[in-house]
């Protein structure tokens, strides 16, 4: 069984392996072991924090094969988007440019440099093996961590973003990068993302074009890749649009890519989810509808997918094995969500 939970110290290393898996462009898990070290700490220092609002705190999850013990993925949520340093986005806009004499009325596309973004709850870090991409398997490393939150809200903000990676191609060249980033600094786009991994995306930031940029005048190649996604980002994208993200406004200062933007109370995972009682049975019967169950703790917070016949306004039954593995017993109460 995968069981999702928060990822703990002793993962270091089974960690890194998923991170230097990871698609370029994915800053928040760079292959590096002292930041992937500081990454999980803080995440543990937040769940084992007192929370009434959202802050500081981030909490990174894992995906993990019970039967082996090898993690499968991971992916996390950042309770303040820019909290520490500045949260940078390009915005679309449009500008008009007319004149009156000549009867000219022209609607201009530009980017523009913004902060809006800042104080927003962040998905981030989603990361999962390539055999499991498109199965149910990556809505629970997905939508695990939005479960969380219904269950914490306290913890997060009333907005959530998320910024999808953008294209690039299979020498890991970003057109979008080139027509503007790489102006600013003398390296590529695989080359600035290690380094954003690394170190921080902010002060590549604060060197871009703080003024308005003209889309027309960006090469065709660097038009097209705006709010285009990168191939192994498709099933992030996927999910959190079937979830009720909404894109369009925003797209990474970077890359280009899409940054996705949903209000809490419309998040198909947390609006639809239900809290239910649990009973134990040792053989459930199977309805063959499968479910986003969690346990709603904290530290101890679990979340798996399973194969049930539930009815709404009923209680759940599990198997001695999941109740197990989400840490409840007879009584305890569980959150779920169809998948």
């Amino acid at each position: 069984m995968l069981v999702m939970r928060p990822a703990q110290m002793a993962d270091l290393e089974e960690v890194q392996r998923l991170a230097a898996d990871s698609p370029i462009g994915v800053t928040s898990l760079p292959d590096d072991a002292g930041r992937l070290s500081d990454k999980i700490a803080a995440s543990e220092t937040s769940f084992a924090a007192e929370v009434s609002f959202n802050g500081e705190e981030s909490y990174f999850f894992v995906l993990e094969d019970s039967t082996s013990g090898k993690l499968v993925g991971c992916s996390a949520i950042v309770a303040s988007a820019g909290y520490s340093e500045p949260f940078y986005s390009f915005r679309n806009e449009t500008f008009v440019h007319a004149s009156r004499e000549l009867k000219i009325h022209n609607k201009i596309h530009v980017l523009s440099q913004c902060h809006d973004l800042t104080g927003n709850s962040l998905l981030t870090s989603f990361y999962v093996k390539p055999e499991l991409v498109g199965t149910a398997w990556s809505e629970l490393n997905s939508r695990g961590r939005l479960l969380f939150m219904a269950a914490h809200p306290e913890r997060f903000a009333d907005s959530v973003v998320t910024e999808i990676v953008g294209y690039s191609d299979e020498n890991g060249d970003s057109p979008f990068w080139d027509a503007i980033g790489r102006n600013f600094f003398d390296l590529n786009y695989a080359a600035a993302e290690r380094l954003c991994g690394l170190k921080s995306r902010t002060f590549l930031a604060e060197l871009m074009p703080h003024y308005p940029i003209y889309v027309p005048l960006l090469p065709d190649a660097a038009q097209e890749a705006m709010g285009q996604v990168h191939p192994r980002a498709q099933i992030t994208f996927d999910i959190l649009m079937r979830e009720g993200f909404e894109t369009d406004h925003y797209i990474d200062i970077f890359d280009g890519g899409p940054t996705l933007h949903a209000r809490v109370s419309g998040i198909r995972s947390i609006a639809q989810s239900r809290v239910v009682p649990v009973k134990l049975q040792e053989q459930p019967i199977k309805g063959g509808r499968q479910y986003l169950v969690s346990n709603g703790q904290l530290q101890d917070y679990r979340a798996v997918l399973l194969e049930l016949d539930w009815v709404p306004g009923k209680p759940v039954y599990l198997s001695p094995e999941a109740a197990e593995a989400l840490g409840v017993g007879e009584g305890a109460s569980v959150r779920l969500v169809a998948v």
